[in-house]
């Protein structure tokens, strides 16, 4: 994982593949598109576009376009040009991942975000279905994790004050994980998830 706050990105290639790529990025960094096309699902972001025919470009004009970049990202069509593109990469010194071609250092999973949490799924490109069932799972069966994080810091809290051994403390936050009932509450009554949480586990 990486703070890409402010940092240069490009995407190379500005088809559906381009633009989703960008989309990932766009709320973070500087993203730019370097494309001799663009799809019009760019349209909605917030990214630079720079019109280029990149194919008939030579290695020092594509060079010159990586220049400042923090990471790249391959995304054309032509597995042959990505791979010239990480090559490239490779030498400056700058991280590269690539859509269709030799993988690159970099791997962009799909990823579950809440308030409390982020968690990256991938299957290094062998499966995007799997990852993206694996995110609408968690998504689904722990909607309420934010909630639980929320008590858990609450409860973590508490504890420092009333118990002085670690390894109390952390089997009781292990009980709380495990109360089905606690999780059930936290759907709709957060009050009521920290009542049973106290009651059952807090001996103040």
């Amino acid at each position: 994982m990486l703070d890409l706050t402010g940092r240069r990105v490009l995407i190379f290639g500005g088809g559906d593949v381009g633009a989703r790529k960008a989309a990932y990025f766009e709320h973070e960094a500087e993203v730019t598109v370097i494309s001799r096309s663009f799809s019009p699902r760019l349209d909605a972001l917030l990214v630079r576009r720079e019109e280029v025919d990149l194919a008939s470009l030579p290695d020092e004009a594509i060079g010159e376009l990586l220049d400042g970049a923090f990471l790249a990202v391959a995304a054309t069509p032509d597995p042959a040009l990505n791979n010239r593109i990480g090559r490239l990469c490779a030498a400056a010194g700058i991280l590269f991942n690539n859509a269709a071609g030799e993988p690159g250092d970099v791997i962009i999973p799909s990823l579950v975000r809440g308030r409390n949490y982020l968690l990256a799924i991938s299957t290094r490109g062998k499966s995007p279905a799997v990852s993206r069932y694996l995110r609408m799972r968690l998504e689904s069966e722990y909607a309420n994790l934010d909630r639980m994080i929320d008590l858990q810091e609450e409860i973590r809290s508490t504890l420092r004050e009333i118990e002085p051994v670690q390894a109390e403390r952390s089997r009781t936050l292990w009980k709380i994980l495990l109360d089905d009932e606690i999780w059930e509450a936290l759907a709709t009554d957060y009050g009521r998830a920290r009542e049973l949480a106290i009651s059952r586990y807090l001996h103040v």
